[in-house]
């Protein structure tokens, strides 16, 4: 193929006189211009002239063409180059090989285009792009992509293994054969194609002979990411960068070298590290160590602390671990083996201990800031205090607004401790490096605060910067962190800068914040991060270094030296998930230190005279919800304004949620509350709430002899929101009061109107939270609006509606805008429904006042710029949700949300309010009845909160029914309870419940369920059969004739017999089931089993096992013997890894599924449809899983090994030796996943003894690899004791059955056995009908051996 190909470019013989004309001038060209000869070893290159200056490169940081690495790497580039081949390079991530890649532009003066791919890139950003221009023209623009290939640049393709699978073949043309048909009806073809078309050209353009191709990626695995597809791989010519070579390197990029020798040992520790996570063997790949290599900057990172702040000469523990969490953040959430390895090393060196507590008093080093003085508009003079007195001074970027004073001075709501300083001074730290900042939240949860949202504010303060906030939600695209669409007046298109970039013109302080929830998307600015440099619309460019000239024209830029980029995480995401090396490779990362005790315990004492609540705030009460410092401060709060009407008890429960806490969680808080005296109090009475006086009265409640105060809360003032006032006030037909709902009502107003606190009520389906806040806000004529949430809830819906006119695209504020802007009151409805990147918008709203809209308006509390939107002194939100859990099925948003809402729990109301409300309701009904009802309801709940019902009957239910027996009061109470009882027709279990329940309330119902419903009674009868002979003797198989037999002990398969195989019988050793009808003996008969005296060669074979399992010890041979299985299935193993890695779970929720060339219309791409892409349609589908997105629910897989005697009888042909390398390979693999969460996996046996042997247990993995070798000798043993006879049938049943009641996202048995099924007559029907036993299991069966030629 490629020789006729290549024949093809030659020129015929007899060549058209205008082609050859073409050719003879062509050649009599001058040649292109030079610069220089660049000499790189033995290759000597004329170097080119640029004919577009403003596309070479810019960077500062370009590597060092001295360092003999990266001479070796550029000698390896410039001979791809030369050969017209395009080049892979595989780095671990960090800068280098992106820098490595733009220094070889440099060096032979090419011109380059840079695309970061992300998981959104589409055909759009490697084609063509559509723009209108003014007159509704539609124009084309370029890619990069295709630009490079016009031009004859470089195309530097970063983050492959980012890309979603089937986008990258959209290059596959352009790489093998220079071609590519473009959107705009041109195509682009190879030059020697071009040149011997004698045709028309007009829509034919050659692709430059100069285009090459550099794509960068990190290694799939051990890094997460998609795998390479083999057609795009085979087009590339490979070069693996040595982690070592390229971290050395960077580091060389300080020129200043540390005094000290902390960098020595440090550095030595560091490379080491490396050394030992690169296996080559078996036997080191068992010794390989449980710490991860540190990131790629590490070095450097390390090398420009010590050369700017030099270290004390001792260390102390706390500073050192400091130190190694700041360069390997992947510290904070490592395991115990880790720590333990990494503080030997420590030791070893002679740098001491490290420990899980840091230096919380301090900066880096030991150090403190002591003095912030400007110097110009945008620099700063900061001073430093070291530990032994070392003073350093440096001068750092800053902002042009006025600075906070420091030394900071202590006010009311604002502490300054030795912690909060220690932390202020680590992130001036990293900025005079000149470092962007990474605040990693701490890896356990923790009640007391951090202090995340008081540190961004007062740094920002203290250097003059105005803070421009981006909030991060999943739905964000990698081009939306960069830039916008917007649609100008006339309907054309244009792009406008996002947020982030307008921060780098300006030099603000940009806060990336819930950085975390938009996974491997975040690499797509690891340029603007590490170099300043990013690719933005229509080939423009923010570059490191231009002159004013080049800016001036248009297609340059340069981001403001004192732009500066600090992120922050939601906390809603394990540390493992997204503190991956990329993101510590692009900032500097400091790690979290929450309050104290005693700074905590300060905080609170502050907000009045109160007594101590240490003693709740250390308890982990619940997994998502604890009394944190901010609601501990709000309970502080609330007791200051109410110090002689709060009740502390039911305000610490209300704060925890604990209606809705496991039962021995609320009996450990109820102990915890008693050992710090604080007592429930007795029930209260509240009287109806009054509207007297432009006030909402809510009378004293009466209680047993305790004083209580009445409330009063203002009532809204018309005057504040006119046009809300006349539309906007709920009007309830009815509303039943009742005690306490009341009270609740009470509480939420002290906290809306009297604290202005945000809330969020949870509470079961029906018990009216809806219609309490509404009463609440039509009694206080308050103005409210309202939106309900649901799965498909985007963040952009909540913001504004999109219409299209005239072909113009409109945008309508949403009500949550129109009540952030008019001071109304909000109710989120269904909060727990829509997914948790969404709710999370929420977080900051309540917390900062502080929302960015995807127009590029921002939501704040003070007005800084002309379109920001001021967030109202009035505005409330109130979100509404379902208690967690089961059956309500909702999202676990509550911890997205933090501690910025006061948190209600709504439960039913009492059994006197419930009576009363019913009351009020049908007063016509017997009072007598409604008391029995109002029990009966009282105790489904219980039922339902014990467990013995599935479903909680709540008020809406029991209001429901007392409306339908009011209105038809001929029906009877069974015909009525139908509307209720008629969901768990087919659940008897329930329905028997039901019965018991009304019985014991004096209820009479003559049928329920389906008999109400077939209004007859249905006799269901028990049948058992009474065999005559009842004699027993040995266990045994029986005769197998496929036959139905009822009773005997001669044939297997049937049943109600004895001795035999079969089911419903009784003294057989394993069921069989040939068909018919099952017959049971009597329960009686069953349990009359005497124990069999088992053969004394069996107990001694027993015995002999058993001696040599607890013996089994690992020796040096047993290792080498390990090791040597290890090698064997190396190949295998990686290919294993791989699938496992990246298999998709089979159980993803559906989700709308964008991009699509159907369905419905997507309003977020509105934009594109007009410029007329096809892509802009959504539809229902599987969602596919993200980078490193953790699976809901694991998959659940059993192996089962054949043991038999055979196995040890016949391993000549290796079959035992087979099995062990295949167990060894499963539980290597398994050990090296990354998320050993996606699955729950065993292995067990079967021999002649018996079809169930533990070999692994579920979650009880073996961990060592003595634990493994143990595994695999017992494989060994067990078929060496084994007595002849097969389980295979018993094996694959018992795996299926176990497999298939966990709770799972696939279900998979996979059985390998060499079972002679002739011999124990088992049929392939047995086992077709074993494996086919659940049908959601999936099973597999690996036949060895002589095995084989028994299938029939």
């Amino acid at each position: 193929m490629l020789a006729r190909r290549a024949s093809s470019w030659r020129l015929p013989r007899t060549m058209a006189p205008q082609r050859r004309l073409a050719q003879l001038l062509n050649g009599l060209s001058p040649p292109a211009p030079t610069v220089g000869t660049l000499r790189l070893g033995d290759i000597t290159y004329e170097v080119p002239a640029a004919l577009a200056s403003s596309r070479l490169s810019r960077t500062k940081d370009l590597l060092d063409i001295r360092d003999p690495v990266n001479v070796d790497n550029l000698h390896f580039m410039l001979q791809k180059y030369l050969l017209g081949q395009d080049i892979f390079l595989v780095s671990q991530p960090g800068p280098y090989a992106r820098r490595l890649a733009l220094t070889f532009a440099n060096i032979i003066n090419s011109e380059y285009e840079y695309i970061a791919l992300h998981r959104d890139v589409g055909e759009t950003e490697l084609k063509q792009g559509r723009e209108i221009r003014e007159g509704g023209n539609l124009v084309y623009v370029d890619s990069p992509a295709v630009n490079a290939a016009k031009h004859g640049r470089i195309l530097i393709l970063e983050g492959v293994e980012k890309a979603e699978r089937g986008i990258m073949p959209v290059l596959n043309n352009l790489l093998e054969n220079r071609e590519m048909n473009l959107d705009d009806g041109t195509h682009i073809i190879h030059p020697h194609r071009y040149a011997l078309i004698d045709g028309p050209r007009e829509r034919l353009i050659p692709a430059h002979q100069n285009f090459r191709v550099i794509a960068i990626a990190a290694p799939v695995p051990p890094y997460p990411g998609y795998p390479l597809d083999p057609p795009f791989r085979s087009r590339f010519q490979a070069r693996f960068v040595d982690p070592l070579g390229s971290m050395l390197s960077l580091s060389r990029s300080i020129s200043s070298e540390p005094a000290s020798d902390l960098y020595n040992k440090l550095r030595d520790l560091i490379l080491s590290t490396q050394y030992s996570n690169e296996t080559r063997h078996a036997l080191e790949a068992i010794s390989k160590s449980a710490l991860p290599p540190f990131p790629q900057t590490a070095l450097v990172k390390l090398k420009a602390l010590l050369s700017t702040f030099p270290p004390p000469d001792i260390l102390d523990d706390g500073q050192l671990t400091r130190l190694l969490m700041t360069i390997h953040p992947a510290l904070c959430h490592a395991s115990f083996q880790a720590w333990a390895i990494l503080g030997r090393q420590t030791q070893d060196i002679g740098l001491g201990h490290v420990k899980n507590i840091l230096d919380a008093e301090h900066g880096l080093l030991g150090y403190k800031l002591t003095a912030v003085k400007r110097l110009t508009i945008d620099t700063s003079e900061v001073a430093f205090v070291g530990a032994s007195g070392t003073v350093v001074t440096c001068t750092v970027p800053a902002g042009p607004k006025t600075m906070l004073p420091y030394p900071l001075l202590e006010r009311p709501d604002f502490h300054v401790t030795k912690r909060f300083i220690g932390l202020l001074t680590s992130f001036v730290q990293a900025h005079a490096l000149g470092w962007d900042i990474s605040f990693v939240p701490p890896a356990q949860p923790s009640t007391a605060s951090s202090s995340t949202s008081t540190l961004l504010r007062v740094f920002s303060q203290v250097l003059g910067y105005e803070t421009e906030v981006v909030h991060m939600y999943k739905d964000l695209g990698g081009r939306e962190l960069v830039m916008r669409r917007r649609i100008l007046d006339g309907g054309a298109t244009t792009w406008e800068p996002s947020p982030l970039i307008e921060a780098a013109w300006k030099g603000r302080l940009a806060h990336l914040s819930g950085l975390d929830v938009i996974g491997s998307t975040a690499g797509a600015l690891s340029r603007i991060i590490q170099d300043r440099e990013i690719e933005l619309w229509e080939h423009r460019r923010i570059v490191s270094e231009a002159s004013e000239e080049e800016v001036q024209a248009g297609q340059l830029s340069v981001a403001h030296k004192s732009f500066r980029i600090i992120s922050t995480a939601s906390k809603s995401l394990p540390l493992k998930d997204w503190l991956s090396d990329e993101h510590c490779n692009m900032f500097f990362p400091i790690p979290s230190q929450p309050m104290s005790n005693e700074e905590e315990e300060h905080i609170l004492l502050s907000t009045g005279p109160h007594q101590p609540l240490e003693t709740i705030s250390v308890d982990n009460v619940q997994k998502n919800r604890k009394l944190g410092t901010r609601t501990l401060v709000r309970i502080m709060k609330r007791l200051a304004i109410y110090p002689d009407d709060s009740n502390l008890h039911a305000i610490i429960y209300r704060s925890l949620l604990a209606d809705f806490l496991p039962t021995t969680e609320r009996m450990s808080l109820e102990s915890l509350l008693n050992e710090a005296d604080i007592r429930k109090s007795a029930d209260k009475i509240h009287p109806n709430a009054l509207v007297r006086d432009r006030e909402l009265y809510f009378p004293p409640p009466s209680s047993g002899g305790e004083e209580t105060l009445s409330v009063s809360v203002p009532l809204f003032e018309d005057s504040q929101d006119p046009e809300g006032v006349l539309s906007l006030i709920p009007h309830m037909d009815y509303y039943y009061d009742n005690s306490l709902q009341t009270g609740l009502m009470r509480d939420l107003a002290i906290d809306v109107e009297l604290m202005g606190e945000h809330l969020v009520l949870l509470g079961n389906q029906g018990v009216g939270k809806n219609k309490i806040v509404d009463r609440l806000c039509q009694l206080l004529r308050r103005p409210r609006e309202y939106i309900q949430l649901h799965r498909d809830t985007t963040v952009n819906q909540l913001m504004f509606t999109t219409s299209l006119e005239g072909g113009v695209l409109k945008y309508t504020d949403s009500p949550l805008l129109r009540a952030i802007m008019y001071g109304r009151v909000i109710i989120i409805d269904e909060a727990d429904k829509a997914p948790e990147h969404v709710v999370a918008i929420f977080r900051s709203l309540a917390g900062q006042n502080e929302m960015t809209l995807s127009d590029g308006r921002r939501v704040c509390s003070v007005r800084e710029r002309d379109n920001d939107i001021v967030v109202h002194a009035n505005f409330r939100l109130i979100l509404l949700a379902n208690r967690p859990g089961y059956p309500f099925l909702g999202n676990h948003f509550l911890q997205v949300l933090g501690e910025n809402f006061s948190a209600h729990s709504v439960p039913n109301p009492d059994q006197a309010s419930e009576r009363n409300l019913l009351e009020q309701l049908a007063p016509e009904l017997d009072p007598d009845l409604v008391l029995r009802l109002v029990g009966a309801f009282h105790d489904l709940r219980v039922g339902y909160e014990n467990g013995s019902l599935g479903y909680p009957y709540s008020l809406r239910e029991l209001i429901n029914l007392v409306r339908h027996m009011q209105a038809y009061p001929s029906d009877s109470l069974g015909d009525a309870l139908r509307n209720v009882f008629d969901f768990d027709i087919y659940k008897p279990e329930t329905i028997d419940k039901l019965s018991e329940i009304l019985e014991a309330h004096g209820l009479k119902v003559l049928h329920l369920g389906l008999d109400a419903a077939r209004e007859a009674a249905k006799k269901i009868e028990d049948i058992q059969f009474q065999p005559k002979n009842t004699d027993l003797s040995e266990p045994k198989e029986g005769v197998h004739d496929n036959k139905e037999h009822s009773g005997g002990n001669t044939y297997a398969g049937g049943t109600g017999g004895r001795d035999t195989a079969g089911m419903g019988g009784r003294g057989g050793y394993k069921r069989i089931w040939k068909g018919g009808d099952i017959k049971q003996v009597p329960d009686a008969l069953k349990e009359d089993v005497p124990e069999h005296i088992q053969k004394r060669a069996r107990e001694m074979a027993k015995e002999e096992l058993e001696r040599r399992l607890k013996e089994l010890d690992m020796s040096m041979h047993d290792a080498k013997g390990y090791g040597d299985i290890l090698k064997a299935t190396q190949a295998h193993m990686l290919s294993l890894h791989d699938l496992l890695e990246h298999l998709a779970a089979k159980e993803e929720e559906r989700v709308w599924v964008k991009r699509q060339t159907d369905g419905e219309l997507d309003d977020s791409r509105l934009t594109e449809g007009l410029t007329g892409e096809a892509t802009v349609y959504k539809r229902r589908g599987m969602e596919k899983p993200e980078l490193g997105r953790p699976q809901m629910k694991p998959k659940r897989i059993r192996f089962i090994f054949d043991l038999s005697a055979s196995m040890f009888r016949f391993q000549y042909d290796g079959r035992l030796k087979r099995s062990k390398e295949t167990a060894v390979m499963l539980m290597e693999t398994f050990d090296r996943l990354s998320r050993k969460d996606k699955y729950v996996w065993d292995m067990y046996g079967h021999s002649g003894d018996g079809p169930e042997i533990p070999l692994v247990e579920a979650e009880k993995y073996p961990t060592s690899v003595k634990d493994r070798w143990k595994v695999v000798e017992k494989m060994e043993m067990i078929p060496q004791y084994a007595f002849a006879g097969d389980y295979t049938v018993e094996a694959i049943e018992k795996g299926v059955q176990q497999v298939g009641k966990f709770d799972a996202d696939d279900w998979f048995v996979i059985a390998i056995t060499d079972a002679n099924f002739g011999r124990y007559n088992i049929t392939p029907e047995e086992i077709t009908r074993a494996m086919k036993k659940d049908p959601k299991v999936n099973t597999a069966w690996c036949v060895l051996g002589r095995a084989r030629r028994h299938l029939g």
